[in-house]
């Protein structure tokens, strides 16, 4: 590497010249105290330490009493230019990728790596030799700093790379093996990654491809198969991945980050290991992992076996599994946000080349400058704001023999409205008790119990369908059963209304709690009856409406258990 102005300096190792800069969270030149700024000397040529010898540095103090003489500028020739920046020599060029990783390496980065039997991602920028994929329209044409964004983390089953030839399926194209999508806040206080089942059964769209010999092929879609064959298979590339998770979830993925084996081992071991925790022995015949109950550290090879244990955890089933790579995961995030890898530039360095031979990214992510603004927005989720969790799901009822599952429609719709919405999920708890305090202290129970409260749904200006998701939110979340779809109203208003009989406002007021409804919402007016014949009030979900259990004050609607965990916890795998 070229050290800045300095010429070639051999005997000098890079990561010792960039310290971090606190102001900044970046990593920056330093020249050393007996060099001044505004000079630049040539490069100074030590003598080539004996094999086995240790560098060290020492520094003589000064005799007390005594002052240190400053150091003598440099005579320069006659002609020369004066020392100072018109006096710097030019900064040779074919380094620019590995100054990016240092300039911005001290940042907490991002680093966003799968696994064919793991999902992995961590905060370090990726700067080198990544590769790229024109996804098309199927993601976002650039990275914008100022919005949300989401990121799909795909590992492949394919078995590629120096030491991998056993792992996998040996005649695999590379599926979809492992996938995450993380959504990133818009104001950048909390992070949601959501775990994509391989078996999870969904259709996969027609998917535009470019071919290797350059041309358009659009590959025919496919209905009612396994989520992995979104990838790989007829020469679907991760563009058709984006497009059926937004087939299946609603949600748009912006950009990709697609990893290999080597991964996972490159990366543990730059940072000398990951801390996992078992609550028993495992002795896995088939990955080869042998650990002790409790505590221990994996690195390299044994990490990847970790992540690819199968038959040690929970049923042996892919889902349980999924649960051990996430605690994995924040304990690999833990570990890379401590300060002994933030302040550490070698390590640093390790990671951000670790990453660059095991990526490959949308082209509209896959600069430096562009890798560089993901890493500085990434920094900005504190750990403990970064929340795990997979897609609710249910066996398929199609199979008698149960190897595939199919999304669970009673909390799956809930979790994919809420990420669209940009809800936080470790928000939530906190809002629920600050709300149920407000309630209690407003109504001081002038309320009647939701199994008591009868509303008829109609859909008056908010997405379609949004009438029945919000009735499966009340009856399955809230406990609202005397609750019906009525369709659509009669014309679309800009703001949803609740219209109660005088004798229902104790009703009135418990929907409102649940649903967050201000109190220009609330029409005191005639009932409707039901299909019973009994009176019942009449809710229009208007153009305001963010979707099922999303409150219309702005707070979060009550999430539904689905098992998540955040960045910050300690777990032990069993």
């Amino acid at each position: 590497m070229d050290a800045p102005g300095r010429g070639r300096a051999e005997d000098i190792d890079p990561a010792d010249q960039w310290v971090l800069n606190p102001n900044t969270g970046e990593y920056e030149l330093r020249l050393t105290p007996s060099t001044p700024q505004s000079a630049v000397p040539g490069p100074r040529r030590t003598a080539a330490p004996r094999p086995g010898a240790v560098r060290t540095r020492t520094t003589t103090p000064a005799a007390p009493g005594r002052q240190v003489p400053p150091p003598r500028r440099r005579q320069e020739p006659a002609g020369a230019p004066p020392p100072g920046r018109r006096g710097r020599r030019p900064v040779k060029q074919k380094s620019k990728a590995r100054k990016a990783v240092l300039w911005t390496g001290g940042g907490l980065a991002f680093v966003l790596v799968a696994t064919a039997g793991a999902g992995y991602f961590y905060l370090q920028h990726l700067a080198g030799n990544i590769d790229t994929t024109d996804v098309g329209d199927a993601g976002a044409s650039s990275f914008k700093k100022d919005e949300a964004f989401n990121i799909l983390v795909v590992g492949t089953d394919k078995r590629t790379g120096a030491g991998n030839d056993g792992y996998g399926d040996k005649g695999s194209v590379g599926h979809a093996d492992t996938t995450i999508l993380l959504h990133v806040a818009k104001d950048r206080s909390n992070a949601t990654a959501l775990s994509i089942p391989r078996d999870l059964i969904t259709d996969i769209p027609d998917c535009p491809t470019t071919q290797e010999d350059g041309s358009e092929k659009i590959v025919p879609g496919l209905q009612g198969v396994r989520f992995n064959r979104s990838l790989g298979e007829s020469g679907r590339d991760a563009g058709c991945t984006m497009r059926t998770v937004k087939e299946a979830t609603g949600i748009q993925p912006h950009h990709f980050m697609m990893a290999d084996f080597n991964a996972v081992k490159t990366l543990t071991s730059a940072v000398d290991g990951v801390d996992v925790c078992v609550s028993k022995p495992v002795n896995d015949k088939q990955s080869k992992l042998v650990l002790p109950a409790g505590e221990s550290t994996v690195e390299g090879e044994q990490a990847l076996a970790f992540l690819r244990t199968r038959k040690s955890f929970g049923n042996s089933g892919d889902l349980d599994r999924i649960k051990v790579q996430q605690q994995f995961l924040g304990s690999l995030m833990r570990k890379m946000s401590s300060s002994d890898t933030l302040t550490n530039p070698k390590k640093l360095l390790s990671l951000a080349e670790a990453a660059t031979k095991a990526l490959t990214v949308d082209s509209a992510i896959g600069k430096v400058g562009t890798l560089k603004d993901v890493a500085l927005e990434l920094k900005k989720v504190p750990p403990k704001n970064i929340t795990f969790m997979t897609i609710p799901v249910v066996d398929n009822p199609a199979e008698t023999i149960k190897a595939t599952v199919v999304v669970d429609e009673t909390k799956a719709p809930q979790i994919f409205e809420m990420i669209n919405n940009d809800i936080s999920f470790t928000e939530v708890k906190a809002q629920e008790k600050k709300e149920a305090a407000a309630v209690a202290a407003r109504l001081k129970g002038t309320k009647s119990a939701a199994s008591d409260v009868r509303v008829r749904i109609l859909n008056g200006g908010a997405a379609a369908g949004s009438a029945q998701k919000e009735l499966d939110y009340l009856q399955n979340t809230e406990g609202v059963l005397k609750s019906e779809n009525a369709g659509n109203a009669g014309a679309d208003q800009a703001k949803t209304t609740l219209e109660y009989a005088p004798d229902q406002a104790d009703q009135a007021r418990r929907l409102a709690d649940i649903m967050g409804l201000s109190g220009s919402a609330l029409k005191s007016g005639e009932s409707e009856p039901n299909a019973q014949g009994l009176p019942t009030m009449t809710l229009i979900l208007g153009k305001d409406f963010k979707g099922a259990g999303v409150k219309l004050n702005g707070s979060s609607g009550k999430a539904p258990d689905v098992g998540q965990s955040t960045a910050d916890q300690v777990k032990c795998a069993n």
